[in-house]
């Protein structure tokens, strides 16, 4: 049997990745394999689709998804070209692996599209990075692009850009994360429940992108809407300010950078 999809690792992404390909898919066919196998048994049986090992996903899935670490995406081709040289029907792979470029993936003779997910995939949400070779057709990206369009936004963008697309979206909820513990710290230094405090600093976040997101408005025009005079929003910023906040914010972007870089070497 032939499959749409096939995931080789589903860890969190891939996993995330493959529920939202059920979510979108009401003919949903999929098998998943991983080293560890009771992982992959136990969401194919939540998804409705079967496990395998990588070989069978390499023989049988048309998008096939390469959601190993970039460490050894490497040998996980080694293992399955011989499979997919000896294929007479189309196979695309998707790799997800931060710093590997197309060519080392498609190894001149594979079509590949690399995306760059993040983890708000588990909620429809992510910020999903796409690029694709010349082996790899337009009608195919627009129907890849429809078939995950569940897992978030799909941008196309050129691979040149990947590792900085990726210091931000895909590294950035981690900075978000980090930001909404601290504002829920602050509100818990002030007397705030540490439960009632997480819930006004997530809500506070998701309205704030929302409202950006809907309005289209610069976000500097926004800060400085909040901001009246002498009040207390421009006593918290310029606390921000004093603390080297925007400078850390772009370190971090530039340091996950640096690291997708080296990874690609």
């Amino acid at each position: 049997m032939n499959y749409t999809f096939g995931f080789i690792g589903v860890g969190n992404m891939g996993g995330a990745l493959a529920a939202a390909a059920k979510k979108g898919n009401a003919d949903f066919s999929a098998i998943l394999s991983d080293m560890n196998t009771k992982k992959a048994d136990s969401l194919a049986n939540e998804l409705g689709c079967v496990s395998g090992d990588t070989k069978s996903v390499a023989e049988t899935a048309k998008y096939i998804f390469l959601g190993v670490k970039p460490q050894v995406i490497g040998a996980v081709l080694d293992e399955i070209s011989p499979i997919l040289d000896t294929r007479d029907d189309r196979f695309i792979l998707v790799s997800m692996a931060a710093g590997v470029a197309i060519d080392k993936i498609s190894r001149g003779k594979y079509p590949v599209i690399r995306i760059m997910p993040n983890v708000a995939a588990f909620v429809g949400e992510a910020m999903i990075l796409c690029a694709k070779n010349e082996l790899v057709t337009d009608g195919e990206i627009a129907e890849f692009n429809r078939l995950m369009s569940k897992a978030g936004k799909i941008t196309e963008l050129d691979e040149k850009m990947f590792d900085a697309g990726c210091a931000l979206s895909g590294s950035g909820p981690a900075y978000v994360f980090m930001f909404i513990e601290a504002l829920a710290d602050g509100a818990v230094a002030c007397g705030l429940p540490r439960d009632k405090a997480v819930d006004f600093a997530v809500q506070t976040v998701l309205g704030s992108a929302k409202l950006m997101q809907e309005t289209g408005r610069h976000p500097g025009d926004l800060k400085d809407s909040v901001c009246s005079p002498a009040g207390t929003t421009i006593a918290g910023v310029g606390a921000l300010e004093n603390g080297g906040f925007r400078a850390a914010t772009i370190d971090a972007v530039k340091a996950a950078y640096n690291r997708s870089i080296e990874l690609g070497k």
